[in-house]
């Protein structure tokens, strides 16, 4: 079926950069929504940042001119470059998919990567 597999996570200072990749693979006809999401131990998920395949974005209030969501529709790929990176951002971040399946009905399905782990130090 479908995969996603998130890249990118490590530990980083303070202040420090990285950029997560997703990339999309199976069974897909297109990808109408690519989003990040990130989980601290202890919290409940929360969204990060999402993209819609017309280029529409969403971030959380927390991230907004620190973080940039972006994809590459055509390589089923989604993008999160994040800077200045705070100990508050610790935490896993999840790749999610809305994907459509078949090309004669119109179905939509959410998928989950298995989560890449992003840790800031002070």
């Amino acid at each position: 079926q479908v995969q996603l597999l998130e890249s990118g996570g490590g530990l980083v200072q303070a202040g420090e950069s990285l950029r997560l990749s997703c990339s999309a693979s199976g069974s897909i006809v297109s990808i109408n929504r690519m989003g990040w999401y990130r989980q601290a131990p202890g919290k409940q998920r929360e969204l990060v940042a999402r993209i819609t395949i017309s280029g529409s974005t969403n971030y959380a209030d927390s991230v907004k001119g620190r973080f940039t969501i972006s994809r590459d529709s055509a390589k089923n790929t989604v993008y999160l470059q994040m800077n200045s990176l705070k100990p508050e951002d610790t935490a896993v971040y999840y790749c999610s998919a809305d994907v459509n399946l078949f090309t004669d009905v119109a179905i939509l399905r959410n998928f989950w990567g298995q989560g890449t782990q992003v840790t800031v130090s002070s």
